[in-house]
Formats: structure tokens, sequence, C-alpha cells
């Protein structure tokens, strides 16, 4: 006579959490970039969202872009369907008018005298590395004043390439992508059979960090990794010199850098942000600054430029599907089964629930009242 097992929840894994990571929101105190400076046009606006909050920037013919609540508070349209008048922002509807601080400071058709209603709420901006970032949270926080530090960005001796996905996945599961370089094995198709290793793991106050090194134990290296690379050849190494990896989260960002043995500049420096574009932050706006150190030939670069690009979007194509994948697995048991067993990811699932915020869906009262005297 057989029995019947029934499926049940895995137990927790080593470390136990408090909380859900795949339902912490993201710390709203901190410095995102909500899109790229190219998309805004001088006397213009453009829509955007961060954790469900619709966000509109803007970029004066003259004068620094702003950001507000992209509703306006007579009927609740979006701000970004509107018209750009000096630094004021006119709503398409009823020319209701807002300032860079978000203030009403006319109504056409209000009889002189009348108090103007209240606006709507405004959003510092500060513009760098081809992103317009914008801060969503408590100016009071300790975020306010850490703006991302990406200072490869302006070495001449990189090409920057500009990365910029929409991921149906929560953020956190790109963190843990990145960070646990074990997943090779999805990569076969693109880099052969590679092994990772790890070398150390570290982690402070909102940051952890891990070391890897890389063997191959068959087949070839594609031409996109080989000109990423740019392995310099002849040059006698140290002993002991090995290729290095260094992936960190210092919250809410998160860097890689590829040392090659015996190099004191890394061949390769990423910097990545992913923050939620809906409120049930199961969706990530990715944006990415990818550092790649230019070959000592002139001009070389520009050649093997369409190389890099091509592998590095296979990379990407494959990781896309499978933390989306992942975020399927998490919908369809509504909580987080992961049996996680590796030190690294361990580290960086505790840091990313200490950090996060509970999740917020209740319904939002409004921000805009009407009052006349």
């Amino acid at each position: 006579m057989s029995s019947i097992i029934p499926l049940r929840r895995h137990a927790p894994g080593p470390r136990e959490e408090s909380r859900d990571l795949r339902k912490t929101g993201l710390d709203p105190d901190f410095w995102y970039p909500l899109a790229r400076s190219k998309q805004l046009k001088p006397g213009k606006s453009l829509a955007t969202t961060f954790a469900g909050e619709p966000i509109v920037v803007v970029r004066p013919k003259d004068g620094e872009p702003f950001a507000l609540e992209n509703r306006c508070a007579h009927r609740q349209v979006p701000l970004s369907l509107g018209v750009v008048r000096g630094e004021r922002l006119q709503c398409h509807y009823h020319c209701w008018t807002y300032d860079r601080s978000g203030a009403c400071v006319n109504v056409p058709y209000l009889d002189e005298g009348k108090e103007l209603p209240n606006g709507v709420r405004s959003y510092p901006v500060r513009e760098a590395y081809g992103f317009l970032f914008v801060y969503t949270g408590d100016q009071a926080a300790a975020g306010f004043k850490r703006f991302p530090d990406v200072s490869t960005f302006a070495k001449s001796e990189y090409k920057t390439r500009t990365l910029d996905r929409t991921i149906g996945c929560h953020y956190s599961f790109m963190h843990e992508n990145l960070m646990d370089m074990n997943h090779q094995f999805l990569h076969r198709s693109l880099m052969g059979s590679i092994r990772a290793t790890l070398l150390d793991v570290r982690s402070g106050d909102g940051w952890v960090e891990a070391d890897y090194t890389f063997s191959r134990a068959a087949g070839k290296q594609p031409l996109g990794e080989r000109f990423m690379i740019n392995r310099k050849s002849g040059t006698a190494l140290p002993e002991g010199a090995i290729d290095k990896m260094t992936i960190r989260t210092g919250y809410p960002y998160q860097t890689l850098q590829f040392w090659t043995a015996g190099s004191t500049e890394p061949a390769l420096d990423l910097w990545n942000c992913y923050y939620p574009t809906d409120r049930e932050q199961r969706k990530n706006r990715t944006y990415g600054l990818m550092m790649i150190r230019k070959p000592g030939i002139p001009g070389l670069v520009h050649v093997i430029w369409p190389f890099i690009v091509a592998f590095t979007n296979g990379i990407f194509g494959q990781d896309t599907e499978i933390v989306e994948a992942e975020q399927a697995a998490f919908d369809a048991q509504g909580e987080d089964w992961n049996q996680e067993i590796f030190p690294a990811i361990q580290a960086l699932r505790a840091l990313l629930i200490e950090k996060g915020v509970p999740l917020d869906l209740e319904p939002r009262s409004t921000s805009s009242v009407i009052r006349f005297s």
C-alpha cells in the first residue's frame, strides 16, 4: 500500500529570517535613477514611477530639472500630459499651474482674491552619469546626503555602456543573481564550462561583498568575453597572482569589479541600481553603467565593442529569463520557499531584509484637497 506525502513548505534555511524577503519593500530614502538624461528634452516633461508612485520629471528650457507628483491636484490626471512654461508645468486639462516646489500658482478661472488650491508633492533631482536621479524619501534621512559615487565613469581609460532594462521580478532577485557566481551553468551555451571559486565574504553596516576567482573546465573563451577582459599578454606576473572579481551590494546599489591577474585597475567596473516600478514591487527597472577598460591601441575599443555588446546581451538575456522564472515560482507559492546554503547569499538576504521596509499596499489618501477662503 503506497503512502501519499503531502507537499509542504521547505524548512527554513540555515539563517532564520524575520520577514519574507520577496515581500520587503525597497527603502525610498536613497537617490534612484528614474530616467536617462537623453530621454528628457528641454521644455519637456517625462513620466516615470517609483514603487507605483507616479512622478513627472521636468526640464525647463533654462534652469535645472525638477520632479513633481504626476497627478494634478484637481482631477488627478497625469501632469506629464501638460505643457512646460518656463519653470512651471501647466495641467493639460484645466491649466492648473505648478511651480518647481509643487505649489499651485495659478488657476485661470479662479476669482481674484480667492485662496489657491493645495499643490502636489515635489522631489529633489540631481543629474549625473547620464541619469536623472530623484530622491523619493525623507530628506532628513542619511541617504539624502549619500549620492552614489561612480568615479570610473569620468576616466578616459574606460568606455561606458549604459544598461536599461525593465524586468519582471522583485529587486532582491537581481541582487542575488549577480552576487551568486555559482550560477555559471546557466551560461554554458555562451561561456562553456566555468567554475567559480569563492575566496572571501565580508560585511558591514549596509554592505556585503564577495570575492571570486574562476577557472575554465571546458569550452573556448568567447570573443566578447575576451575583448571585455582585455588581458595583457607577455607580462611577468607576481607569484600567486590570480584573476579576481569582487561583487558588492552597498545598499541599495550593487557593483562588480574584475581584475585580471597582476593588474592594478579593473578591466570591468559595473554599477547597477534596481528599483521597483509597481506598488507590489514585482517588477523592477534596472539601470547600470558597464565601464570597460580600453585596450592600448587607440580606436580598437570601437572595433571590439559590438562583440562585447552581443556577448553581454546574451548573458543579460539568460539572467532575465531565470529571475523572472524565480518570480513566477514565488507568485505560485505565495511565499519564499528558498533553502539558501551559500554564505554570500545568506549574508546578502539578511542585509536586504534589514535595510528594506514593509510593503504598504493600503489605499492612498488624497494628497490634494481644494480649499477656498
